[in-house]
């Protein structure tokens, strides 16, 4: 599985406008449902749901907000980038400027847990993480995606 096979230019935002964490949740699951057609509310509250367990900021200045919802019928992803760093409970204590937005039915767990897995790799990357926030389009952000994803 690569991540552009679930990345699209319609589904990144650069620059997201939100400016704190309820925002960036709000933003990245409302622009993900009308794409989907799945119900805003119901991506929110599963994602919610996954981030009250523990942040989901990874570090790096990257979160991977994610959850789980009958409220879509396969594996969804959708991405923006902040023009200022927005404090979000990271594990290493720094705000976040990248975000991936992962949500998906139960029945798509393991494909839930490679995603995580390659935006965890990919990220590791300061050329990558660089690349990403320099992206001044959703275009030019999922070229940074499969550039990386080619190496």
């Amino acid at each position: 599985m690569l991540l552009t096979d679930l990345l699209h230019p319609d589904r990144v935002r650069v620059p997201l406008a939100a400016t704190d964490k309820p925002g960036v949740l709000r933003e990245l699951t409302s622009l993900l449902a009308e794409r989907t057609g799945a119900g805003a509310e119901e991506l929110l509250h599963a994602v919610e749901e996954r981030e009250a367990v523990l942040s989901t900021g990874i570090g790096l200045g990257v979160a991977v907000p994610h959850g789980k919802t009958p409220a879509v019928a396969a594996l969804e992803m959708a991405c923006g980038v902040t023009a200022a760093p927005v404090p979000f409970d990271a594990l290493d204590g720094e705000p976040c400027r990248l975000f991936f937005l992962l949500v998906g039915p139960e029945s798509a767990a393991g494909e839930h847990v490679k995603a995580l897995s390659r935006i965890a790799r990919l990220v590791r990357r300061e050329d990558v993480r660089q690349q990403l926030l320099a992206a001044t389009t959703p275009e030019a952000f999922v070229r940074a995606v499969a550039d990386a994803e080619a190496r």
